[in-house]
């Protein structure tokens, strides 16, 4: 089980996500909202926290004047704050043990079975104008690789348990990516932004799954930050293509307008879905984009539910 959309969650509690930098702005400025979001996921039955360093880039902090240095420090700030409010709600469960993800078993969870995913976003993240969603930036493959390694390093340097190389909207991306991600110790999992069959930038689907196919680094591959229906309608075709379990966290249903900043339509996220997602392949489920700890714990509920009926029929 994964958590669901972190800035979700912050909004809730008050935060202002206005800025340039969204989430990762309270990396510097209120580290105990983004613990406390965390928190509230694995109350609700998240097994697995993503960071808060999916906008977090060397660039966007240079514009609010912090060094490289301290960049670093808060990459790392990320991972700790996360592996803190999962250790925390450990204790505070009485120490009780959670089942697993039932993927990459033996990277070095906290005693609580909560594993932490250092979030790495698309190149489009940092310039906050809403090209994650469209890709093709005009950078060559190294080009993009030179932007994701050096981040990449101050996380995994944190040991993280996974890297989450996340909402990924075209092939050139995800190959830069997992460059980047070569040799820094931390599985990864491959993550795209999907419409219909699909990369955000027209890319065939099946062309993006089959760069994970060959990569022993790469634990699971899948979608993410695209409505459940897009996201669903992927899940088989990952499977099969790249051979490696799916992972699946798509958001509300609603969908982001850059234009005129905000959310439009209506969410369709249905928990009792989760069954057919895992018939089809799915190993690390959540969500994304305005999904907040309610849904996660009816999601949470329903992969319960399912096991149990899944137990009933081995039976």
């Amino acid at each position: 089980m994964l958590d669901g959309g972190l800035a979700h969650q912050l909004e809730a509690q008050g935060c202002d996500l206005s800025d340039a930098l969204w989430s990762a702005r309270l990396l510097a400025d209120d580290p105990a909202q983004i613990e406390r979001a965390h928190a509230a996921y694995v109350r609700a039955g998240a097994q697995v926290l993503i960071t808060a360093s999916y906008q977090a880039s060397y660039e966007g902090f240079a514009r609010r004047g912090l060094d490289r240095r301290q960049v670093d420090a808060l990459l790392r700030r990320s991972v700790h704050l996360a592996r803190r409010a999962a250790a925390e709600s450990a204790e505070a469960a009485g120490g009780a043990g959670r089942t697993g993800t039932g993927v990459g078993a033996g990277t070095g969870a906290d005693a609580g079975g909560v594993w932490v995913a250092g979030g790495v976003g698309p190149y489009g993240a940092m310039l906050a104008d809403g090209s994650e969603y469209r890709g093709q930036y005009g950078l060559s493959v190294r080009e993009l690789a030179a932007f994701h390694r050096p981040r990449i390093a101050a996380l995994a340097g944190a040991r993280p348990d996974v890297l989450a190389l996340e909402t990924v909207p075209d092939i050139d991306e995800a190959e830069a990516m997992l460059w980047a991600a070569e040799d820094c110790g931390v599985p990864v999992w491959l993550s795209y932004s999907v419409k219909g069959r699909f990369t955000r930038s027209g890319q065939p689907l099946e062309r993006a799954f089959a760069l994970a196919a060959d990569n022993d680094q790469v634990i699971a591959v899948g979608v993410n930050c695209s409505t459940p229906a897009d996201a669903e309608a992927a899940v088989r075709l990952a499977a099969l293509v790249a051979g490696k379990p799916v992972v699946l966290y798509p958001n509300s249903g609603e969908e982001w307008d850059a234009t005129v900043g905000d959310w439009q339509g209506r969410a369709t996220f249905d928990a009792a879905r989760v069954g057919a997602w895992q018939r089809d392949g799915a190993r690390l489920v959540g969500g994304c984009c305005r999904v907040g700890p309610d849904r996660i714990a009816e999601l949470a509920a329903a992969v319960r539910a399912e096991g149990r009926q899944h137990g009933r029929e081995r039976g």
